[in-house]
């Protein structure tokens, strides 16, 4: 009975977290080259149940009664790549990538300063007139002279970039816009802000980047919408489960357990 009752927990606990990442994929339905998020349930290893109540010639022996499952538990929290729709803004700093590949931004942190990835080309350029995403993080290009990856300056000259991602400041190419792919997009971790921490990045890709528009999110509202129904659903059943089992056991310990 105690067994039953941590297998149906256990389903409350992982149904919980995959309640989270549902709501946290409708969150960012609206949030520029947000990609969501599944997360995969799956039962614990099974275990063999055996006795030893069997007797045969006057000895006890083990009877193997099956296999029984101790519960779910989290699997894997994978994340679909997939492309947005991409959204004309015609605003000179707003770029968009079309196909494989990340724009690469400098976020400062305790430690000094870090190389992060994004989809999210919501660009504005700052009080410093360095090339800033909406999170006041710099944007980093290669610099046409020296070969540096830095941030991007921009003071007040206006942004054109061409087809082989040069940006062009007062008719003059001062930098290469930095872009980023990688092999496996699975070895890449979500760390907040619409960024991703990733190894080894390949930033002589091709990628292929759009000036004056936007990247959608990938996340259906629609499917969300039913995910989250049968989750609460399952969820619902559960509960339901723990109750039922919560009143036998106490059944147990106030009737049947009673001295009389």
């Amino acid at each position: 009975m105690i067994r039953s009752l941590y297998t149906a927990v256990s389903g409350l606990i992982t149904l919980e977290n995959r309640q989270d990442t549902i709501t946290n994929n409708m969150t960012n339905a609206n949030t520029t080259g947000f990609k969501g998020d599944n997360l995969s349930i799956k039962s614990f290893d099974e275990v063999m149940i055996q006795n030893k109540d069997k007797v045969v010639n006057g000895r006890n022996v083990t009877q193997k009664l099956g296999s029984l499952s101790l519960g779910a538990k989290i699997d894997t929290v994978d994340t679909a790549f997939t492309q947005g729709v991409l959204k004309s803004t015609n605003k000179s700093t707003d770029f968009a990538i079309e196909g494989r590949g990340y724009f690469a931004i400098e976020k400062q942190t305790n430690n000094g300063s870090e190389v992060l990835y994004t989809r999210d080309g919501s660009f504005k350029v700052g009080n410093n007139g360095y090339l800033m995403t909406s999170s006041g993080d710099r944007v980093l290009g290669v610099n046409k002279n020296t070969g540096a990856l830095e941030p991007i300056f921009v003071g007040g000259d206006n942004i054109v970039l061409d087809k082989s991602n040069n940006i062009f400041l007062g008719n003059r190419a001062t930098h290469t816009l930095a872009t980023a792919d990688f092999v496996d997009y699975n070895s890449l971790e979500k760390v907040g802000d619409n960024y991703y921490r990733g190894e080894n990045p390949i930033f002589n890709a091709e990628v292929y980047v759009t000036q004056g528009a936007l990247e959608g999110s990938n996340v259906n509202i629609t499917n969300e919408m039913v995910n989250m129904i049968t989750t609460m659903r399952s969820f619902e059943t559960n509960q339901k489960i723990v109750q039922t089992l919560d009143e036998t056991l106490g059944k147990a310990a106030n009737e049947i357990g009673a001295v009389k």
